[in-house]
């Protein structure tokens, strides 16, 4: 049976034979059709395009059809109806007795949204603020959103806070993108306890069966060095230091915000920056006693001498 539904849900064949092939998205028609067997797995999506290519107001009325396009990190989508101000369509101003039904019509509006609604809401203007402090792509915000419905409708918030879940939802999206983002600077976004935002990041991977790459170690070197305004030559020479680490295999199973940062205080010493390890671990949210020991272990492996 072709079930008819929106297209932010992960559908795959329930063929045995299938299992390995992708769902593939025929958005000309609306579909989603098994790469196996052609099976028709979901059909009337709606069109979440925006067609229009114009520059200038003008262009904007004569070419628009659908308006913006639907968004994960609106709580309606961008679908509902949004009763404006009491003005006509010619921008004159209604009569009182206009004015009074429209103002009941906003009432019963708001009053009819479902407790989910306004649940969601409050979520992704939580998310919103959270993107602005931490200065995340559009993007991966959407695939925050993305995963936040997915633990709401497989009913993990009950007993758990609302900021704790779109802070872990964010986290996952950033490291699935590979935006360096510690679970730190997570947690001081959104107002969170480390030790619960690891907490329901662990349940939401283990229930939604996420897959998460370790973070990639020279992002956060060029994100500390540019927060700490290092020279370039300083964070060319901690790039070619981890490099050197990797290629001794010293780098696996050791903290990336640690190793990034080990490496830019040797570089330091050799481009003749002063700028002590506690001051790397303010920065990298890292203590300055693991900061002093990957230290030591790139020193000794790779027989630098200050």
């Amino acid at each position: 049976m072709i079930e008819n539904f929106s297209n932010d849900y992960d559908v795959k064949c329930q063929l045995d034979a299938c299992k390995t092939y992708p769902a593939i998205t025929d958005s000309e028609r609306g579909e989603i059709v098994c790469g196996g067997c052609g099976l028709i797995l979901l059909q009337n999506m709606a069109d979440a395009s925006y067609e229009n290519n114009g520059y200038s107001q003008e262009d904007f009325m004569k070419l628009s059809r659908t308006g913006p396009a639907s968004s994960l990190t609106m709580h309606d989508k961008g679908l509902s109806t949004v009763i404006g101000t009491n003005k006509d369509s010619s921008g004159n101003a209604l009569s009182n007795k206009s004015k009074y039904e429209f103002n009941r019509l906003r009432t019963w509006d708001q009053r009819s949204k479902s407790r989910k609604t306004a649940t969601l809401s409050k979520a992704f203007t939580l998310l919103h603020g959270m993107k602005t402090k931490l200065g995340i792509p559009d993007n991966v915000v959407e695939n925050a959103a993305y995963i936040y419905r997915k633990a709401v409708n497989t009913k993990l918030t009950r007993g758990r806070t609302m900021a704790s879940l779109i802070s872990a939802s964010l986290y996952a999206a950033c490291r699935q993108n590979n935006i360096p983002r510690t679970l730190d600077d997570i947690a001081n976004a959104g107002n969170v306890e480390r030790r619960i935002l690891s907490r329901d990041l662990r349940t939401i991977i283990k229930k939604l069966g996420l897959s998460l790459n370790q973070y990639d170690t020279s992002s956060f070197i060029s994100k500390i060095s540019n927060n700490m305004d290092l020279k370039e030559k300083t964070k060319r020479d901690a790039f070619e230091i981890l490099k050197q680490c990797e290629k001794e295999q010293i780098t696996a199973g050791k903290h990336p915000v640690a190793q990034a940062a080990a490496s830019l205080y040797i570089s330091c010493i050799m481009n003749g920056e002063k700028i002590s390890q506690k001051k790397f671990s303010a920065e990298s949210g890292v203590s300055d006693v693991t900061i002093r020991n990957r230290v030591d272990l790139i020193k000794k492996t790779l027989k630098l001498i200050e």
